[in-house]
Order: structure tokens, then sequence, then C-alpha cells
């Protein structure tokens, strides 16, 4: 299991590494199937070795059950011809060799699980390779359509156009303020005027009415004739 995990770590690390510099999505693919296959030829080592492993580990504790089973006729044979010290050494022997076939059977096992996990991790891994070679061409099809699409996008100026567009709409804007000041500045300028009008109109009723008081002034002032 162990090659299992080291090939999620490398897997994720060398996609994360061409992601981070850009690469083409083709690139990726391809060294993601590259990776998944050189980690599932190593994890296919390691399941071998592990069966290896197990068999010889049938092969111990067969061996010793047989050497058990030998000394337990051996036994029974010096038992026979009177020899009890010879009988009870063969059976110390027996014990041994026995002791030995259960050390060996129980760490056969746990290898024997081990091996069955990694089979079940390996189909698995070759199921996912299977899939994503399967999958790889409309991936990098698809990869190759989005290319090509922005390629043309960039090639028949629309991205120009957009920024036009954009500076364009700016310039409407500006343009549009400045009329907005002009109008303000000429509406205060009327406002001015109209003031002053104002202003003028009282000035000059106040001239005419000192110009009528000073003619009744000057009239009363003359004598009569």
């Amino acid at each position: 299991m162990a090659i299992l995990d080291r090939l999620s770590r490398l897997l994720r690390a060398n996609v994360n590494d061409l992601i981070s510099k850009a690469e083409d999505p083709t690139k990726i693919i391809d060294q993601t199937l590259m990776d998944m296959r050189e980690a599932y030829g190593e994890a296919r080592t390691e399941v071998a070795g592990a069966m290896a492993q197990a068999a010889k580990l049938q092969r111990e504790a067969d061996t010793n059950r047989t050497l058990a089973k030998d000394y337990g006729d051996k036994a029974e044979q010096a038992l026979k011809a009177g020899s009890e010290d010879l009988a009870r050494e063969a059976l110390r022997r027996k014990q041994n060799y026995t002791d030995l076939a259960a050390g060996f059977d129980a760490q056969l096992t746990t290898t024997t699980s081990t091996v069955d996990q990694l089979k079940t991790q390996l189909r698995a891994l070759e199921a996912k390779i299977d899939e994503m070679e399967s999958r790889r061409q409309l991936l990098v099809a698809r990869a190759q359509t989005s290319k090509a699409s922005e390629a043309l996008q960039k090639a028949s100026g629309f991205d120009k156009a957009s920024g036009a567009m954009s500076a364009f709409d700016d310039m409407e804007q500006k343009v549009q303020a400045m009329e907005d000041r002009n109008n303000a500045s000429a509406q205060l300028h009327d406002e001015g005027d109209i003031d002053a009008q104002l202003k003028n109109l009282g000035r000059d009723k106040s001239i005419d009415d000192e110009l009528a008081a000073l003619k009744a002034k000057v009239s009363g002032d003359k004598p009569a004739s």
C-alpha cells in the first residue's frame, strides 16, 4: 500500500508543478499517464515481492510441520524400543517444530492479507489507467478546441475591439462631464445677468424717484408769475 500512497503524492506534485508552469493541458494528461504507468510497474513489483514472501512462509510452515510429524513418529518408535529418554527428546523437538510452524502460519496470514489488499488496489489502479487512456483523446480534443477558440478570438480582434470600446466609453463619459460643466457655467452666468438686471431696475427706480423729487422742488421754488 505504501507504493500507492507514494503514487498519489507523486501525481499531485507533478500535476501541480505542470499547472503552476502553465503547461499545455495535453502535456499534463500525458505526464500523468506516464507517472501512473511507472507507479503501476513499481506496484506490481511490490505485489510480486509480497506474494513471493507469502510463498516462502508457506514453505517454511509446511517444512516445520513435516519435521514435527517426523519427530512424533520417531518418539513413538523410540518408546516402542524401550527408550523413554530418546522418546522424550523426540517429543521436545516435535514441539519446537510445531511452534515454528505456528509462527510461520501467523506471519503467512498477515502477509496474505497484505497481498490481497495490494492486489485490490493494483486492480483499481489498472482500471484507472485504462479509464484515463480511454478519456485521453476526448480531453486532448477539448483542450485543443479551447485553445483554438482562444486563438481565434485574438486573431479576429475581439480582444482589441473590447479594449477600444472600453476606451470609447471612457472618452464619452469625459465629454459628457465637460458638457455638464459648460452647461453649469452658462446657467450660473445667466443667473448672474438676471441678478444684475434686477439690481439695475431697483437703482433706476431710485434715480427716477429722486429726479421727480428734484423736479418738484425746483418747480416749487419758482416765483408765481
